[in-house]
C-alpha cells in the first residue's frame, strides 16, 4: 500500500489481531531517512537502531539524517543517494537497515505472522531489502508488480548469508545479454550480519492470472509458497487488460473475458492462494473460501484506518466524501511511470487534479521508477516518463510515453506528511492511490465515531 501507508503499526495492529500484517517495503530507505529528519517522534526508529546488529553502521545512520527536535517547516529534507546497478555501500547500508527497522518495529511485542511486500517493477533496492527484512525476522515476502522468477531462489541464498544477483530489465538489451544487480553480504557491515542465522519466510507472489501462477510454479528458482491473486477492482497498480488496451468513457482500462480469473488451473498448483481486489467485506472472505481461496487480501479498508500511515487529512476528506457519496476513483492508464494501470482517488489539493498537475515543474529527483535502458556504448542509463519531457527524448525516450506521467515517487511521500520543499519553493503534493472499496468505507464507522480502527475492520469482515 503505497510507501509506509502499511507501515509497523498497521501491519502490527493486524498481527496481534491474529493475521498476517504486510508492511509496505517500497522506498523505506527513504522513509527512515525522513522520518528521523522530522525527529522520529516517538523514538521508535532510533529504538529499532539500537537493536540492528551492527551498531556502527546504524550509528551512521543517526549521524547524517537525525535532527532532534525535527528539522524546521521551511527547510528541504536532506536527499539520499539515488539507486543504480552499482549502488554505493552508504545506499546498501541505508537500504539495509531501514527495511530491518521497519520489520523490526511491526514485529516488537507480539509473536503474530509479519510480512513485507515489493514491487518486481522496482528492481534495484530489492535484494537488499530482503535481506534487511530477513536479519528482522520477517515471516513473509510478497512481490507483484510484475513476474518475480528469481526471488524465491534469492531468499533460499540469502538466508545463508550468500552472494546473489537479481537480473535486471533493460530497455533495448539483446537476447543473452545479462544485465543484473548483485549483492554480497559477506562483503557488508565488516562481516558482523554473516554468522547471524536467519529463517527463510515464505514467498507469495501477487499475481493478475492463472497464466502467471502457472509459469512462476514451474520456472521460479526457489519454491514459490502460495499466491495473492489481484482483481481490476484491487487498489494502487492494476495489471493491463490482457489484449490491446480500450478505454471506456471515462478514460479508464476496459477489462473483458480474457482478464477473467481461472480459479481451477490456480487451485491445480496446490499452492495455497488468497484473493484481492472487492473482497474486503465478510461477504467476499465467504466468497473467496468457497471456490477454494485460504483466504483474502485487503488494502483499502485499512488504508483509512487509524493506525495507517496516511495524512489525517487526507483520511478525514476521503472518508467524509465515501459517506456523503461524493468519492471519485479513477483508474488512470497514463499516470504511473511504471506503464502499469493505477487506481487514484480525486481530491482538491492533490496532483489527481489536472490543475495542479500541470502547476508542478517536473524533476525526478528520487528515482525509484526510472526504467533501465542500454546507451550506445553499452552501459545502462536511466530514465523515467515522468521527469523533465527534453530530458527523456535526449536519453531515447519516446516523448508520447511522457503525456500524462505523473511523478509517484514525491506524491507518496507526500501522503504520509514527508513532502519535500523544491529548490523553487514548491512543495510536493499528495497522490493518492485506492481500490473501488474506498466508496462502501463507512460501513467500519461505528455510530458517534469519525473514524476507525483496524480491529474494526477485521471484526466487520471476520463476523
Amino acid at each position: 500500500m503505497g510507501a509506509s501507508i502499511s507501515g509497523w503499526p498497521l501491519a502490527k495492529s493486524v498481527a496481534k489481531a491474529g493475521h498476517l500484517g504486510v508492511v509496505s517495503g517500497t522506498a523505506l530507505d527513504l522513509v527512515l531517512a525522513r522520518f528521523l529528519q522530522v525527529g522520529d517522534t516517538g523514538g521508535h526508529f532510533r529504538r529499532a537502531l539500537s537493536h540492528f546488529p551492527d551498531s556502527d553502521a546504524a550509528n551512521r545512520i543517526l549521524e547524517k539524517y537525525f535532527v532532534e527536535g525535527g528539522k524546521k517547516d521551511d527547510e528541504p529534507f536532506k536527499s539520499i543517494p539515488v539507486f543504480t546497478i552499482d549502488p554505493s555501500d552508504e545506499l546498501i547500508e541505508l537500504t539495509v537497515i531501514a527495511n530491518f527497522c521497519e520489520v523490526f518495529l511491526a514485529k516488537e511485542g507480539h509473536s503474530g505472522l509479519i510480512g513485507i511486500n515489493y514491487l518486481e517493477k522496482i528492481q534495484l533496492p530489492n535484494i537488499y531489502s530482503l535481506y534487511g527484512a530477513m536479519l528482522a525476522g520477517v515471516e513473509y515476502v510478497l512481490v507483484g508488480a510484475g513476474i518475480p522468477i528469481e526471488v524465491p531462489g534469492i531468499l533460499d541464498l540469502l538466508a545463508n548469508h550468500k552472494a546473489v544477483k537479481m537480473s535486471l530489465d533493460v530497455e533495448g538489451a539483446e537476447p543473452g545479454e545479462g544485465f543484473a544487480a548483485h549483492f554480497d553480504p559477506s562483503a557488508h557491515f565488516n562481516g558482523k550480519l554473516t554468522g547471524l542465522e536467519i529463517t527463510r519466510p515464505m514467498f507469495l507472489a501477487i499475481i493478475a492470472s492463472s497464466v502467471l501462477a502457472l509459469t512462476l510454479t514451474k520456472r521460479s528458482t526457489g519454491k514459490v509458497n502460495g499466491f495473492v491473486i489481484e482483481k481490476p477492482e484491487a487498489g494502487g497498480h492494476n495489471a493491463s487488460p490482457r489484449g490491446k488496451m480500450k478505454l471506456n468513457e471515462k478514460g479508464e482500462p476496459i477489462y473483458g473475458p480474457k482478464d477473467e480469473l481461472n480459479i481451477e488451473k490456480i487451485k491445480s498448483t496446490g499452492l495455497p492462494f488468497w484473493l484481492a481486489g472487492g473482497y474486503g467485506t465478510h461477504d467476499g472472505l465467504k466468497e473467496a473460501q468457497a471456490v477454494g481461496a485460504a483466504g483474502i487480501q485487503t488494502g483499502t479498508a485499512f488504508a483509512f484506518c487509524a493506525e495507517s500511515g496516511l495524512a489525517s487529512n487526507l483520511k478525514e476528506a476521503l472518508v467524509a466524501q465515501a459517506i456523503d457519496g461524493t468519492v471519485e476513483i479513477f483508474t488512470d492508464p497514463k499516470a504511473s511511470p511504471t506503464g502499469y494501470p493505477f487506481k487514484v482517488a480525486r481530491l482538491a489539493g492533490t496532483v489527481s487534479e489536472e490543475s495542479e498537475y500541470a502547476n508542478r515543474k517536473r524533476i525526478c529527483d528520487l528515482g525509484y521508477l526510472r526504467h533501465l535502458y542500454k546507451r550506445e556504448d553499452g552501459s545502462v542509463g536511466y530514465r523515467c516518463p515522468s521527469e523533465p519531457v527534453e530530458a527523456y527524448v535526449k536519453k531515447g525516450g519516446a516523448e508520447q510515453e511522457t503525456v500524462g506521467r505523473k511523478c509517484l515517487c514525491n506524491g507518496l511521500m507526500s501522503n504520509i506528511g514527508l513532502a519535500q520543499r523544491q529548490r523553487n519553493g514548491y512543495i510536493e503534493l499528495p497522490f493518492i492511490t485506492t481500490g473501488l472499496d474506498l466508496e462502501q468505507i463507512g460501513r467500519f464507522i461505528k455510530e458517534g465515531r469519525k473514524g476507525y480502527t483496524a480491529q474494526d475492520v477485521i471484526d466487520e469482515i471476520v463476523g
